[in-house]
């Protein structure tokens, strides 16, 4: 029995959104590629909406400049980075050993970082819009406050100077680290995710690694 009027009527507004979903999440995914490849300030709408197999016409109807897909481009990722850096950071078993603690918080990042390179290419790019680089400055800073809030509960009576200087060294080491593994693939970036773990290690193993786990760490050699 063919649908009523009225059922048409409200059937058609939800086909039309989700056509637009699709459209939209298609766009982003080509502008991704693009960014990765050439980097956001030689990336245009036409190679954007090339990658994505539509004319720049089609491009326009969703999105008015590159501007304006890096910024819903960068919102999405930014989400699902508060939700990965939320799960990484989570509250430590003191029972933990420490080369482990820091080897399930490193591989939840890089995993995100590796699925989504394009996080990188944009939050460190020389030309990225204003917007995200106040969302970057932000994330950077919600990171530091988690990371210090993990450090504090094993350094009860260390200042708060100190612990906030320690939690800054350990994410430009994470970042640092970071660049390199995203330059390189297979086994010669599963040797970088090592050594990063093995400097984040070393570093912190004489300020908590007798907290964690009751005993020192041992962090597995470098060569």
């Amino acid at each position: 029995m063919p649908a009523s009027p009225e059922k048409q009527e409200k059937e058609q507004p939800r086909r039309r959104q989700a056509r637009g979903e699709r459209r939209i999440a298609q766009l982003l995914e080509a502008a991704a590629n693009v960014f990765c490849t050439t980097g956001y300030t030689a990336a245009s709408t036409s190679a954007i909406a090339r990658e994505a197999g539509v004319s720049p016409g089609t491009l326009y109807q969703f999105f008015p400049n590159k501007e304006a897909i890096a910024i819903e481009l960068g919102d999405r990722l930014m989400h699902e980075m508060r939700d990965t850096y939320g799960e990484a950071l989570a509250p430590v078993d003191p029972a933990t050993p420490l080369e482990e603690a820091v080897a399930a918080a490193v591989d939840r990042f890089i995993d995100f970082n590796c699925q989504h390179p394009v996080f990188f290419a944009l939050m460190h790019g020389p030309d990225i819009p204003g917007r995200i680089t106040e969302e970057h400055d932000a994330l950077h800073a919600a990171l530091v406050s988690r990371i210090e809030d993990l450090l504090s509960s094993f350094l009860p009576d260390t200042p708060p100077a100190d612990v906030n200087r320690t939690a800054h060294m350990c994410l430009g080491l994470y970042k640092a680290g970071l660049e390199l593994i995203l330059a390189h693939e297979g086994a010669e970036r599963d040797a970088y995710v090592r050594e990063l773990k093995n400097a984040l290690t070393r570093y912190l193993d004489p300020l908590v690694g007798e907290k964690l786990g009751g005993r020192r760490a041992t962090a597995t050699p470098a060569h």
